[in-house]
């Protein structure tokens, strides 16, 4: 008789365990079943997730239509338009600019306008005028090397390296035969940047501008000389 007892509350331990098991299994698909209720009753407009990825990140400088900016690989650009549009349920601002010399209009969102950066200011033209004075500092290696850097410091943007660039390649003439194709290519590429952006800051004529850069090159004499 004893030996039946023991049996008996064994059993009775392993049912309570079981009930305890079945109750927890049926309390986990309920909160599941309520979750799943709650995301399938947010509305079009209760999108707390998301709204965090819809809101565009911005810098803190602003520019305004009709500024003038410049882009490092194409040069001085103009602010034509600031436009939206709704890309991937994002909203985006973004500065139309066109640039003159290459008959181009960029599109670039305000939130990447780090590629951009205000023209310079009258003291920065300035002391591009006295490092075109200087005389050109040519390294002793190989032209493809240089060549490099070169195109380098004109696509950098910044405008102390392309009045550098202008400065070492300025051969003080207009004789083809004293520049190689490579050499002038780049001579006036790095010189029609830098003029772009004379002629935006000091607000004169393409003309006036050039008479004023090649006075400080030197090239003014060989012109007069020729005539």
């Amino acid at each position: 008789m004893p030996k039946k007892k023991k049996v008996k509350k064994v059993k009775k331990i392993k049912i309570i365990k079981k009930l305890k098991n079945d109750k927890l299994k049926i309390k986990n698909k309920s909160d599941t079943k309520s979750s799943d209720k709650k995301t399938a009753n947010l509305g079009p407009d209760d999108k707390p997730e998301i709204k965090k990825i819809k809101k565009q990140p911005t810098e803190k400088k602003i520019y305004n239509l009709k500024d003038y900016v410049v882009y490092p690989k194409h040069g001085v650009g103009k602010i034509t338009a600031v436009e939206k549009a709704t890309i991937g349920e994002i909203d985006i601002q973004f500065y139309k600019i066109f640039i003159e010399k290459e008959k181009l209009t960029l599109t670039v969102p305000i939130n990447q306008q780090s590629k951009l950066r205000p023209i310079s200011s009258i003291n920065q033209i300035n002391k591009c005028i006295s490092i075109l004075k200087t005389k050109p500092k040519i390294k002793r290696t190989m032209w493809s090397r240089r060549a490099q850097e070169y195109d380098q410091k004109i696509n950098s943007g910044k405008i102390y390296e392309l009045a550098e660039v202008v400065k070492d390649l300025n051969k003080n003439t207009d004789i083809i035969a004293d520049q190689s194709y490579s050499e002038r290519q780049l001579f006036e590429k790095a010189y029609e940047r830098l003029k772009s952006e004379f002629e935006a800051v000091l607000k004169t004529s393409p003309e006036e501008v050039q008479k004023k850069m090649d006075k400080a090159l030197g090239r003014v004499q060989i012109s007069e000389s020729t005539e």
